[in-house]
C-alpha cells in the first residue's frame, strides 16, 4: 500500500493534447488518361494550397498536360515523378515557399509538390511522385541553398495512381527537354480537360 503522504504526492498525468483536424480541400483533375483525385493539406501548407486552388477555380488548368515523367532507377520501383502545368503560359505571380521542414509533408509516392527554379518562384506547374524521393525534401542543415529549401509539398493522391503511372509510362521524346529536362519530355503530351473542387474525399466503389 502507498503511505497517504506519497500518494498526496503523485503527480497527475495531464490529458493527451488532440491534434489540431487537418483542413484538406479535394480537387479532381480530369485527364485525357482518367481521374486523378488530390487531397490538398491547407492546414500544414496554406500558402501553397491556396496558390493551386487560385488556378483551379479560375479553371487556368483546363486545357493544361502533363508533359514530363522523370525516371529514377533507385528506391522502391517504379520511382520518379510526373509533371504538368501551364508551362509559364497565363500564369499568377509566383507563391512564397513553404518548406517541408515547416509544413511536414514529405516527398512519398503519391505527395504532390510545386515545380520551381529557385526557392519562391513557383507558380502553376506541380509534380506527383510515383515513389518515395526525400532528396526533395528541405536540408535545412545544408550549404546549398537550393537544397536547404527543398521543394514545397502539399497534398497526396487519393485516388488515380493507377492513372498518374499510366500517363508516366507513356512515350517520351530522346531529344525534346533542356538540361537534366532532356529525355523526359512525354510525346504526345497528356491533356488536363479540367480541374475542380470536390465536395469531400472519392467513395469508395
Amino acid at each position: 500500500m502507498v503511505p497517504p503522504a506519497l500518494a498526496q504526492e503523485a503527480p497527475i498525468a495531464a490529458p493527451p493534447v488532440a491534434a489540431a483536424p487537418v483542413e484538406h480541400v479535394y480537387v479532381a483533375l480530369t485527364t485525357s488518361a482518367g481521374v486523378i483525385v488530390l487531397d490538398l493539406d491547407k492546414t500544414h501548407a496554406p500558402l501553397t494550397v491556396a496558390n493551386f486552388l487560385k488556378y483551379v477555380d479560375s479553371k487556368r488548368f483546363d486545357g493544361a498536360n502533363f508533359y514530363r515523367a522523370m525516371h529514377i532507377d533507385w528506391g522502391d520501383q517504379p520511382n520518379g515523378l510526373l509533371q504538368g502545368g501551364l508551362q509559364g503560359v497565363n500564369v499568377l505571380p509566383p507563391v512564397a515557399h513553404e518548406p517541408t521542414n515547416i509544413t511536414g509533408i514529405s516527398h512519398k509516392a503519391g505527395t504532390i509538390s510545386m515545380a520551381r527554379f529557385a526557392p519562391g518562384s513557383a507558380t502553376a506547374d506541380f509534380t506527383i511522385m510515383l515513389g518515395d524521393i526525400p532528396s526533395l525534401d528541405a536540408k535545412p542543415d545544408s550549404d546549398n541553398p537550393d537544397t536547404r529549401a527543398g521543394f514545397a509539398a502539399f497534398g497526396h493522391v487519393v485516388s488515380g495512381m493507377d492513372v498518374v503511372r499510366k500517363i508516366w509510362d507513356e512515350p517520351r521524346s530522346a531529344t525534346k527537354g533542356d538540361g537534366v529536362m532532356k529525355g523526359q519530355m512525354l510525346e504526345p503530351m497528356v491533356k488536363i480537360v479540367s480541374a475542380r473542387r470536390l465536395a469531400g474525399p472519392p467513395t469508395a466503389p
